[in-house]
């Protein structure tokens, strides 16, 4: 697990283009998002509950409590229990916690989404055309055809990348996206028509010798690589075991498309559920599969904690819509 949340980590994708315009250059940044996940930490309480917090209010919220005293913290946490309780029965049930983790992670994508689209849906019709999205994002060294660029084969790589993936987010292939076909641009790891394209970016990501095919040293070096003589730590032994025992499943040396499928998507995993069971049985302290508003506050650091997010000015911005 910690190897797919290491290199699944480093994948950020296209909405690392979002930020660029036509006077700066597109970052050269691995682009692949992934979902496996809830959180891009690892999950293990005995380091620490990042994961959880990220988990329960939700990626990009899991911030501005840093700034928070525990009262204040504790305080909020309180008003949004009271949000999860749906049937006001003083108890936070199984259902309703994972309703809530879900809500969260699908608010994420959508303020995702949402943040950039003004950027990109130029003539403000509603929707984007590849070329609204091209000219936004590489315009100027597309016009000097990224003579510019100190690495110009890359970021023509980058470009063919894009074109790629649009295309296959556009389901009607008319060259323009509504909101769900750009969350798809943005998200493929969201979609199931998109999957294959996170493996094919993921190897070729990984893939340095271009063969199609990740083999052991591109595997360990996409996340390690010794500086000054540094010497391995012991955790890269550990995915180098990982490697030939579970990932390279028929034995010849090499990750393919398949392997790499079983890797980094393995599955229908419903984590949010698996959290809220995880949250549960952390926090229940009578034992009767359910939480109260006291349990939740006397265990509030692994819910928020210093680290929580934005969810303060959630509550005072957009009552109404949580």
């Amino acid at each position: 697990m910690r190897i797919v949340t290491m290199v699944l980590m480093q994948m950020l994708g296209t909405l690392s283009l979002c930020l660029a315009v036509t006077v700066a250059v597109p970052t050269q940044e691995k682009r692949v998002h992934h979902h496996s996940d809830l959180s891009d930490h690892v999950h293990d309480d005995t380091h620490g509950y990042q994961y959880d917090h990220e988990a329960f209010l939700g990626k990009e919220e899991a911030k501005t409590f840093d700034q928070l005293t525990p009262e204040e913290s504790k305080d909020r946490l309180g008003k949004i229990v009271d949000r999860i309780d749906t049937n006001s029965d003083g108890h936070v049930n199984h259902g309703e916690l994972h309703h809530w983790i879900k809500h969260r992670q699908r608010r994420y994508i959508e303020e995702n989404v949402n943040k950039h689209w003004n950027e990109y849906d130029l003539n403000k019709d509603g929707l984007v055309a590849w070329e609204e999205y091209k000219n936004t994002t590489y315009g100027y060294y597309l016009d000097e055809e990224f003579d510019d660029v100190d690495d110009k084969a890359n970021y023509k790589s980058m470009l063919t990348k894009d074109e790629r993936r649009f295309k296959a987010a556009d389901g009607n292939k008319d060259g323009i996206a509504t909101k769900k076909e750009f969350t798809a641009f943005l998200h493929p790891e969201e979609y199931d028509h998109m999957k294959n394209i996170v493996v094919v970016e993921t190897i070729e990501d990984i893939d340095k010798d271009g063969d199609g095919l990740i083999n052991l040293q591109e595997y360990i070096g996409d996340m390690f690589t010794s500086e000054n003589g540094e010497s391995e730590p012991d955790w890269v032994q550990t995915e180098k075991q990982h490697f030939y025992e579970f990932r390279d499943v028929n034995k010849d040396g090499t990750l393919d498309a398949a392997e790499v499928t079983q890797w980094i998507l393995p599955g229908e995993i419903d984590h949010a559920d698996n959290e809220a069971k995880h949250l549960i049985h952390e926090t229940d302290t009578d034992k009767d599969e359910r939480l109260t508003k006291k349990e939740i506050l006397e265990n509030w650091n692994m819910f928020v904690g210093s680290q929580a997010t934005n969810y303060g000015e959630d509550l005072t911005k957009r009552h109404e819509e949580l």
